[in-house]
Formats: structure tokens, sequence, C-alpha cells
């Protein structure tokens, strides 16, 4: 049994799908640029610095401008195309690219040069044998030598471009890692990274429906009426959810219609929201922000629970008080970042300032939590 990550056998079959697409790809998209030419390089590897690199590109640049020089001027005969010869390219480079973290190097290869070049020797312009000489050509018309030319003085114009930006300083993630480093350091993640049994079971699963629907697909193929039964059940399923999805919608409607009469012992609306703001601002006065934004959101809670906006629960949580309200109610935008706040300071650690205080009296404010 595989022990990779769970629903690996999903991802396979996709894996070889883009496979083939990619390898079908360029066949289905006519004919290929310079790269399709049999085009036999014997140019050897050197290895150069940057600044000998923009030089290489400079030194490339004027050869096809040269030789763009020579095709157009009238009269000339293919044996007196001297700047068009691929040989004057020279060998590939092996650029060194030093870092203040490491250094490395990048490859940079001219053959596409010089199948241009090597077709712009001939007086006609005549492409070699292509490797896809035996697929039919596309009906649009080759691009002629002259714009061969002008596309490569472009990017090698663009290439020296590249190269005389200055190298981007790698970020420093150091405070990132540390924080996660502490937070996975915690008991709660520890031997998270074992492979359960239940994930085992699931990846077994994933591969026992790979392989089931990879039968399938080849059933159908001699079998068209297994497409109709698939669509019919998929039908079925999606309606299924809808029904599902309004049944939901009117239980949730049913209960927000008969709120309780007398909060639940422990609900945050069993406390007067007042009492919850002057704890928030005690702590706030005391500079112990992290408090102060919890207290505030209990505030904002007991506040909505007291306009009898849902039934009193104190074991939902956060983002389930977030779902009670509907989606159209202005109140939703104030309480979710209020909610975000609160999270982030309360569940996830985050060291609260002044700041996130004030901004979370401006969310509360918009919810009816100020001050009287």
């Amino acid at each position: 049994m595989n022990s990779g990550w769970p629903g690996s056998g999903w991802r396979r079959a996709a894996a070889h799908s883009a496979s083939a697409l990619a390898l079908l790809a360029p066949l289905a998209g006519g004919p290929i640029p310079a790269r399709s030419q049999q085009f036999n390089s014997n140019a050897e590897w050197r290895n150069v610095t940057i600044g000998q690199y923009q030089q290489h590109l400079k030194d490339l640049d004027a050869l096809v401008a040269a030789c763009q020089a020579q095709r157009s001027a009238a009269g000339a005969a293919p044996s007196s195309l001297s700047a068009c010869d691929p040989g004057q390219i020279g060998p590939d480079d092996r650029v060194q690219l030093l870092t203040a973290a490491s250094s490395e190097a990048r490859e940079v290869r001219y053959d596409w040069l010089r199948s241009v070049i090597s077709r712009a020797s001939k007086k006609d312009g005549a492409a070699g044998k292509s490797i896809f000489s035996s697929i039919p050509p596309s009906t649009g018309k080759p691009e002629s030598v002259d714009s061969l030319l002008a596309a490569a003085r472009q990017r090698l114009q663009y290439d020296a471009a590249q190269a005389a930006m200055p190298a981007a300083a790698a970020p420093n993630f150091s405070g990132e890692r540390k924080s996660l480093n502490t937070i996975l350091s915690q008991r709660a993640y520890q031997g998270v990274n074992r492979v359960s049994v239940m994930s085992r079971l699931r990846e077994w699963f994933d591969n026992l429906l790979d392989r089931f629907f990879g039968g399938l697909v080849r059933f159908a193929s001699n079998s068209p009426w297994i497409v109709w039964l698939l669509r019919i059940l998929l039908i079925t399923a999606i309606c299924a959810a809808l029904v599902w999805i309004l049944l939901r919608i009117e239980r949730r409607s049913r209960v927000r219609l008969i709120p309780d009469l007398e909060p639940a012992p422990g609900a945050p609306s069993a406390r007067e929201w007042q009492l919850w703001l002057r704890d928030a601002q005690d702590m706030a006065a005391q500079r112990r922000w992290r408090e102060a934004i919890h207290l505030l959101y209990w505030a904002a809670i007991a506040r909505l629970e007291s306009k009898r906006l849902w039934p009193a629960d104190r074991a939902r949580t956060p983002r389930e008080y977030l779902a009670l309200l509907a989606g159209s109610d202005p109140r939703k935008s104030s309480l979710a970042t209020l909610t975000r706040s609160f999270e982030r300071t309360w569940y996830g650690g985050r060291t609260a300032q002044a700041s996130d205080f004030s901004a979370a009296m401006e969310q509360a404010a918009a919810l009816g939590v100020a001050p009287e």
C-alpha cells in the first residue's frame, strides 16, 4: 500500500491525463518553430560571468542586425551572406549567478538562434527538413525569415535587459518561521506527520475508486447507455442536495422565529452586555489588549443575543454565531471583522495592540455596543 497523502490515486490519474495532453498539444498546434528543425549543433559550453553573458548577447544582436542588412541588400547572392553564418554564434553559455545566499549556474542555449541564422543564410529562406514532416501542415503560412530575424533581435534585447536587472533579494521569513515553529512545538501538534490508520483507509478507498472509475470509463466506451445512467444519477444527486439545503434553511429560520424566553445559564446574554463592555474597558485601562478584545467580542454577542436574533447557547463557536446572521444583514460585515480580530488575538496567539482594540471598538459600536 502506498503511504502517500490521501487522495493520491485521483491525483495520479489527473497527472497521467495532463501528461498525455502535454505530449499531444505540440502536434495539434501546427508547425513547430525553429526548434522543430533538425539542426545539429556542435557547440560546447563555456562558463561566463553575468557581464560576459551580457556582452555575448550584444554581439549576437549585432550579428543578427548584420545578417538582416546583408539580406536586404539588392542582388545579394547566397554565397555572399557571410554575416549569416551560424558558426559565429559561438558556444552556449553557462552563466554563473552570484547572490548573497548562494551561487548557481544558469544554462543558456542558442540552438534556436543557430536554426534561424542557418535558414537566413539561404537566399530563398527555405527551412530545413522538419522532424514533423509527416504531419500535415496547418492552414497558416510559415513566418518569413525577416520576421524571424526581427523576433530574434527582440528576444536577445529582452534577455540583455533582464540580465542587467539587479537580482532580487531573497525574502526573510525568519520571524514567520520562528512563530510557526513555536506553534508546531506545542503538544497538540506532536506526531502530526505520522500517517494515521484513517488516512491509510482513505487512501485505500481513493485508490479503489480510481480503479473503479477507470474500469467504468473503459466499459462506457463499449456501452453508451452508461453515460445516460450517470447523467440521471448526477441530476438525482443535485436535486437531493437542493432539497437538503432548503430543509436546513427552513429549519434555521424556524429556530430564529422561536427564541428562548430565558437565556440559558452560561449564555452570553445571561449577563448584560454593559457589564461585558465595562470589563473590556477595565482591561484596556490595564493595557491588557488581548483580554480587552476578548471581553468586547462577548459584549457584542450578548448585545445581539439580547435582541432575540438567535436562541441563547454558550456552546456555539464564533463562526457559528457569524453564520446565524443572514447574508443581507448589514451588521454581518462588522461582526465578521470583530470575529476575525478576536480569533487572531485570542486563538491565534497574535500580540494585540491599542490600535487593534480601537478598531474592535469601532466594529462593536456598529453592532450597538458603545458606552452610554
